[in-house]
């Protein structure tokens, strides 16, 4: 069985199109939780209008039935709450691509 972390990797090969950067370093990949064979994924969007959220959500049970057979439901759940906030969940990385700095810098 492949660990959270393996499972992490495989999931930043997934890439919001519309800013081009990957799910797990925007924050968008809530939890992941691995039973058995049983996989579940909390994912929400940049917003709930987001025009690539059916693409990216239909992209994560292909990624992860390509890269781990043994892995025999991918469950994914669209979630809300709470509410996506790159300030809190995107990477170091991904806020100084976006130009983000924590309020607590001024300090």
């Amino acid at each position: 069985m492949p660990t959270i972390e393996e499972i992490k990797e495989k999931l930043k090969t997934i890439v919001d199109p519309e800013i081009n950067f990957n799910v797990v370093d925007l924050g968008l990949v809530y939890g992941i939780y691995l039973e058995e064979n049983n996989l579940k994924i909390d994912f929400t969007l940049t917003t709930p209008y987001c025009p690539y959220g059916p693409h990216l959500i239909a992209q994560i049970p292909k990624v992860i039935s390509e890269n781990f057979p043994e892995i025999e439901n991918t469950d994914v759940r669209l979630v809300w709450v709470p509410a996506w906030d790159p300030r809190k969940m995107a990477s170091d990385e991904i806020k100084m691509e976006l130009g983000i700095f924590d309020d607590d810098d001024d300090e």
